[in-house]
């Protein structure tokens, strides 16, 4: 599985076109030649990016859910609503479809932000506004979610 490590700052295009940062392109180059899927994500205001091979691995375990359960039914029609098959073009530049760049605001100014196997696309006010609220209480939140873990395992 690959991590991905950095936050890149781009600059959407008229037509919603961004250039993926060299730096990124270069952890990116084993999947440039696949597609991506692009898909609003489930808790921010911002877009996820997904090598085929992370989303085809997502889409597994999405595929183990009962449809007959009605809960399942909504999560997965609302969790796969408005994904898109993308791809890097050869000059590195990604195209994002219009009903995407509406969704997550996304305006000229474009954060580009890791989030361990995938990557999350942002307008660069909101990556500001939503790091400024998630910093506000990140010790309890660290202390809370990873607190407990085994230390061996965090080295």
């Amino acid at each position: 599985m690959q991590h991905f490590i950095g936050t890149y700052e781009c600059r959407a295009d008229v037509k919603g076109r961004i250039m993926l940062p060299a730096a990124l392109k270069k952890q990116l180059s084993a999947s440039l030649q696949k597609s991506f899927v692009l898909k609003r994500a489930v808790f921010n205001n911002c877009l996820e990016f997904y090598p085929l091979d992370q989303w085809e691995s997502l889409m597994e375990r999405v595929n183990s859910l009962n449809r007959f359960n009605k809960k399942n039914n909504d999560f997965i029609r609302r969790f796969t609503a408005g994904v898109k098959l993308v791809e890097v073009d050869a000059t590195g530049r990604l195209l994002i479809p219009k009903d995407l760049i509406k969704h997550a605001n996304i305006s000229k100014q474009v954060v580009v932000s890791s989030a361990v196997n995938i990557l999350e696309i942002w307008d660069k006010d909101h990556y500001e506004i939503a790091i400024d609220e998630a910093t506000i209480d990140f010790a309890a939140l660290a202390e809370e979610v990873m607190g407990d873990q085994n230390e061996d395992n965090l080295s």
